[in-house]
């Protein structure tokens, strides 16, 4: 729910982001996910001076912790102190986030510690607040503030206070000090003697009134909460947590580079969402104000196959969030002049379309609605849940199965067209019978019909109908042909060869190959997930080598340090790209670990290691939680 971008500054954090906020503010005239309060930033002055960049200090260290989700900073003020602080969004506080401080003095020193609360520019009619609380046991000092988002639809709302290890009436007086509108702080002083370790930390809370009608008082409650919990407290139901996620994990035998990258993989898609929510990912999850923080197609095809295997409950939510915007989505169909749902191909609070109007994947990239159908599908197939498929699940696969049967132009059998479309490849724009488009329309179809017979119910007899006419276009070799004007030219991303994975549309091995051989040569600097599917397909080819490959150029080259995280092009700049996690992730689940959703389950396909890797085990998988295996 939170999401703290790190800052190249001592004790300072870049932004917060806040996710299911969304508002105007002036970046392509659509919504945007809102930076929140800036609640976590802090500042040190030790003997009167104040710490403002690493070039101040020594034995600078900084580990990101994937384990329990932590980034810790640690650095040596010349003879004066040792320095260390870790910033934890809370995994079990959705709203709340921790700073632990600790600092060691090798002389005597005088320390001032700061908590500084900032506005970022966009938010107005800034109210900031300074109350305490006052108890026999306990004394709380809440720093907070209150603000309208840039049109005023939304309130937003941080608190934040210290947390002291000395018994109540021994703690350091903490002083507030109001500098204007957009910032406000609280800070102590304290004396060390050499040799003497001083703890202490920040907690604080940010909402909206996207999440709850009353923010103000709410983060207020809920830092109130967190501070009479105390530091251990937090930290142990944090790390808890984050244990129970990492119970579903990928374990490979013989490659520590690899296993290293693929868990910062699954970190980050396990940090950009939770179970419980109604809330979808965006391609760049909540590492900043990349894409706008819309949903795509991103999460529905690329990220949340990985999750709906290893964490099930969280894809129930990616889901929700879907089956909650369903009457907008009937709505974006009635617009356009078709039947049923048609979801837009960018959303975020409303789901209405929030496409910026320069781009014409708005208006015309429908597969959109076949992906989540394909989604809603498969979380039938692992969880066998029918009364989930009732009262979620048929109702998106029906609605989007009329869109489509209302979306072909019926032009004689075999020709029921699906025109003017942007292509899964999008530099394909404005084409004609698309062969991602059309075949994921027809498993939408296919998929609706089961779905219906699964429930007792009569399908609608035309659904198999449109699925049995919509057309597969080939080139006279037998390649398929990504579209009717296609000829060769180089593509953006993976478009023909997901019909072999996930859609299996194209099946036996020479049709793969075949397909693969054509496209694979002819992707152009796209982003970061079509070698994936190249690597599932090798895979499930037996081709385990030539899999590796396709996997590692899918990500190796797009890694930043000194984390490696991923940006979406080996050329660009703009991380986290979650979606190329995702398609990563897919690789290793779905390729190098056979891992198949059938019909009826989840099974495992016979498949072989990579040369370097001794096995490959993956653990916690599917509502049962089950362990996979796959050795030499």
């Amino acid at each position: 729910m939170v999401g703290i971008v790190s800052s190249p500054d001592p004790f300072k954090v870049k932004d917060v982001v806040l996710n299911g906020a969304f508002d105007l503010y002036g970046r392509g005239r659509v919504s945007n996910i809102l930076k929140t309060f800036n609640f976590v930033n802090m500042y040190l002055e030790v003997d009167g001076s104040r710490i403002e960049s690493f070039k101040q200090v020594q034995h600078v260290q900084q580990t990101l912790d994937m384990r329990h989700a932590s980034l810790t900073t640690s650095f040596v003020i010349g003879d004066k102190a040792a320095v260390q602080y870790t910033y934890y969004a809370l995994r079990h506080l959705p709203y709340s986030a921790l700073v632990d401080v600790t600092v060691t003095a090798q002389k005597d020193i005088e320390l001032t510690p700061a908590s500084v609360m900032e506005a970022p520019d966009m938010l107005k009619d800034v109210q900031n607040y300074y109350n305490e609380i006052d108890r026999p046991h306990v004394k709380i000092a809440l720093l907070t503030s209150a603000a309208k988002s840039p049109t005023g639809k939304l309130t937003l709302a941080a608190s934040n206070s210290f947390l002291f290890d000395e018994p109540h009436g021994s703690e350091p007086a903490v002083i507030h000090e109001m500098w204007d509108n957009s910032m406000h702080l609280l800070k102590f002083r304290k004396k060390l003697k050499a040799g003497e370790r001083y703890h202490f930390a920040v907690v604080g809370s940010a909402i909206t009134s996207a999440q709850h009608d009353d923010p103000l008082n709410e983060a207020e409650r809920l830092t109130i909460f967190a501070s009479l919990e105390g530091t251990q407290r937090l930290l142990q139901f944090h790390n808890r947590a984050w244990d129970e996620l990492w119970k579903s994990d990928i374990v490979i035998n013989g490659d520590d580079s690899t296993q290293r990258d693929v868990h910062n993989m699954l970190y980050h898609l396990y940090s950009f969402a939770r179970e419980g929510t109604a809330y979808s990912l965006s391609p760049m999850g909540l590492s900043g104000l990349g894409y706008n923080g819309h949903a795509f197609w991103d999460t529905e095809l690329w990220m949340y196959p990985a999750l709906l295997l290893l964490q099930p409950k969280i894809a129930e939510s990616l889901l929700e969030y879907r089956f909650q915007r369903l009457p907008n989505a009937r709505h974006n169909a009635f617009s356009h002049g078709y039947k049923g749902a048609m979801f837009p191909w960018e959303s975020a609070a409303s789901g209405n379309e929030e496409t910026p109007v320069w781009a014409l994947s708005g208006p015309f990239e429908h597969h959109i609605s076949a992906d989540i159908a394909l989604a809603a599908w498969n979380y039938y197939c692992v969880t066998q849940d029918k009364e989930w498929l009732r009262t979620r699940g048929y109702p998106l696969l029906k609605e989007t199965a009329d869109f489509w049967a209302s979306r072909v132009e019926r032009n004689g059998p075999g020709h029921y067209d699906i025109k003017n479309v942007v292509a899964a490849d999008e530099w394909a724009e404005n084409v004609d019978n698309n062969a991602f488009t059309n075949a994921a329309a027809k498993a939408n179809l296919q998929y609706a019909t089961a779905a219906a017979k699964i429930l007792e119910l009569a399908p609608d007899a035309d659904w198999m109908q449109v699925a049995a006419n919509i057309p597969i276009l080939h080139f006279a070799d037998g390649v398929t042909k990504e579209h009717a004007a296609y000829n060769g030219e180089k593509i953006k991303q993976a478009d023909v060869n997901l019909l072999a994975y996930p859609l299996r549309e194209v099946t036996g091995s020479a049709a793969i190959e075949k397909d693969l051989a054509y496209y694979e040569p002819r992707v152009g600097e796209g982003p970061a997930m079509t070698h994936a599917i190249f690597a599932i397909l090798y895979a499930r080819l037996g081709k385990p080598d030539k899999a590796y490959q396709s996997f590692k150029e899918g990500y190796t080259a797009n890694m930043r340090p000194p984390f490696g995280v991923l940006a979406e092009t080996a050329t660009g700049n703009n991380p986290y790209f979650a979606t190329g996690a995702g398609g990563m992730l897919q690789a290793m689940l779905n390729g190098f670990g056979g891992l198949n959703i059938s019909d009826n389950g989840i099974t495992q396909l016979p498949v072989k290691l990579p040369a370097a890797w001794k096995s490959l085990q993956i653990t916690g998988v599917g509502i049962q939680k089950k362990t996979y295996l796959v050795n030499k």
